[in-house]
């Protein structure tokens, strides 16, 4: 899914080779900056805990978590108010054992009898829009700007038809090396279901084989360097990498530019004003919907079950708009999909996705003023490149010039790992010290997938609903503070990072351990979120305690 490029293909490449912005005023609370006391672990790590390690404590646990227990223990006695959150993905399964409880009904609509009954333009929207209709697969935009020059200025598609012919010199070579690497991988696949006697089996099962032997001793090297890449297993490798041996055999064959999957919704994607289309399927049981339900998961999947997982916030409703496709979304989806959370009361709005030209963009930063205009923040995830998007643009952004924001509304995340050392920013992570606001846990991230599943993924995509989740509970205990507000208070009370870390994206054959920087140049506020921090803070704010 072209959910922020896929991290499994960046590390593939890779190892085979309307104000400033700025962070405000607000104080942080005394003694809770930096935290410097730090209390060594006597035990290891339980399953459960490193399955919720983005939930831990830095000063209690030695992980530098966001302390989301610890923010409970504090607002334990308080009452909160419900919020509905956005999750504007790639669709969400609201039946899953841990979301179902979760899930925002639209209070307005009666459900199955095909009426606009609210009036809003959506009928029966129970859950939710899915302007994607049955689309799955899209064009990337690069691919779009291809088939219609007219989408841009000459300057940027002349950009694009470079890289693009670049792309297709380099196909050939790409299919050899990924093909080269499914073979092994498949084999290494079979080797270890035949050894262990069953197709599915877990990461530790392989890491506790002890055998002699050559070949399966390879086998286990394949698997240890495919979880190092993140994924949680060999079939997943297969997947992925069967996905990036089909694109480049549809590069070589210029398929791509060939394909409309738009055509199906009988939409003009060039005109905001035309708004009827899509249905109310917003995501049930499909696999190809993993990625929003893990979103969603790690937001608000229901605390204290005594199943799968515990989301960040209580008191949420989870409102799923399906806009992102596997492929590029469209800006006219996104935009849509933006001012429906807005319209049908969401406080807060997920936005994990991106990608690198956005012809209508004007539509997005149109929607991000609405949001703001109704009081409504904005989580978006900064992308899983490596690079400094202070430099290269990414969309969506809140930024024309990369300088001065358009609204004050929009908190971009960058992803951080569990290390607390100079490996704390994830490898894949963008930052900026103009454009990435902060960092939250991002790396391993345990959550939701279809069909009452549970999986790990990695990206800026995990950080940012991690945000969220502090968002909702600021805004859930404390519904009098602005978005505005609640955007710079995970901001300031971030905990403070004064080391040196690993720049992302700065590995190279020349520099393999990459470059260090002070964590400080890597977002604006070089701080990682704490929700402990932040509900102190946002009490302080409203009680003036």
């Amino acid at each position: 899914m072209k959910i922020l490029k896929p991290i499994f293909y960046t590390a593939v490449v890779a190892i085979t080779f309307a104000s400033c912005k700025s962070v405000s005023s607000i104080p942080v609370p005394t003694g809770h900056d930096t935290i410097v006391n730090i209390t060594e672990k006597k035990t290891p790590l339980t399953e459960e805990e490193k399955n919720s390690w983005g939930h831990l404590d830095l000063a209690t646990d030695s992980i530098p978590g966001m302390s989301v227990e610890k923010a409970y223990q504090f607002l334990d006695g308080k009452k909160g108010k419900m919020i509905v959150i956005g999750v504007v993905d790639s669709g969400t399964d609201l039946q899953h054992e841990d979301l179902k409880d979760v899930a925002w009904v639209n209070p307005k609509e009666i459900a199955g009898n095909g009426i606009d009954d609210d009036k809003n333009g959506y009928i029966d929207d129970i859950n939710g829009w899915n302007f994607l209709g049955p689309i799955y697969k899209e064009n990337l935009e690069a691919e779009r700007i291809l088939k219609n020059p007219k989408l841009v200025d000459e300057a940027i598609y002349k950009e694009v038809k470079e890289a693009h012919d670049k792309k297709v010199a380099g196909a050939k070579s790409r299919k050899e090396r990924f093909g080269q690497m499914l073979a092994g991988v498949t084999t290494a696949d079979n080797a270890l279901s035949k050894h262990l006697n069953k197709e599915a089996y877990t990461k530790e099962e392989v890491l506790a084989i002890e055998t002699e032997d050559a070949s399966l001793l390879e086998s286990i090297g394949i698997a240890k360097q495919m979880y190092g890449f993140g994924l949680s297993s060999l079939s997943q490798a297969i997947e992925e990498l069967t996905s990036l041996v089909d694109k480049s055999t549809d590069l070589l064959s210029g398929d791509l530019l060939k394909k409309d999957y738009r055509g199906v919704l009988g939409d003009n994607p060039q005109d905001i004003t035309d708004v009827a289309y899509g249905d109310n399927k917003t995501g049930h049981s499909v696999k190809k919907e993993a990625h929003g339900t893990h979103v969603s998961g790690i937001i608000g999947a229901t605390r204290n079950n005594n199943k799968g997982m515990n989301g960040v916030a209580n008191n949420v409703q989870i409102m799923a708009v399906r806009a992102v496709p596997d492929g590029d979304e469209y800006d006219k989806d996104v935009a849509l999909g933006i001012r429906y959370a807005v319209d049908n009361g969401a406080s807060v709005i997920n936005t994990s996705f991106g990608k690198g030209y956005s012809p209508n963009t004007q539509w997005v930063w149109d929607a991000i003023k609405y949001a703001a205009k109704h009081d409504v923040l904005i989580v978006n995830a900064a992308g899983n490149d490596g690079k400094n998007i202070d430099v290269e643009k990414t969309y969506p952004n809140d930024s024309k010039d990369l300088i001065t924001e358009i609204s004050d509304n929009v908190i971009t995340i960058g992803a951080m790992s569990s290390n607390y050392n100079e490996k704390l920013p994830a490898t894949f992570s963008n930052y900026g010290k103009i454009n990435v606001d902060i960092f939250a846990p991002g790396v391993q991230i345990y959550s939701t997938t279809p069909e009452n599943e549970y999986a790990k993924f990695n990206g800026t995509s995990m950080a940012a609903p991690s945000t969220v989740g502090v968002a909702a509970m600021i805004r859930s205990y404390y519904p009098k503070l602005s978005a505005s507000q609640v955007k710079h208070i995970i901001m300031n009370s971030g905990t403070k990072i004064d080391f040196e870390v690993i720049k992302p994206g700065s590995a190279s054959r020349e520099n393999p351990t990459g470059e260090l920087v002070p964590f400080s140049e890597l977002s604006v506020s070089g701080r990682v979120v704490n929700a402990y921090n932040a509900v102190r803070m946002a009490d302080r704010m409203v009680n003036g305690k």
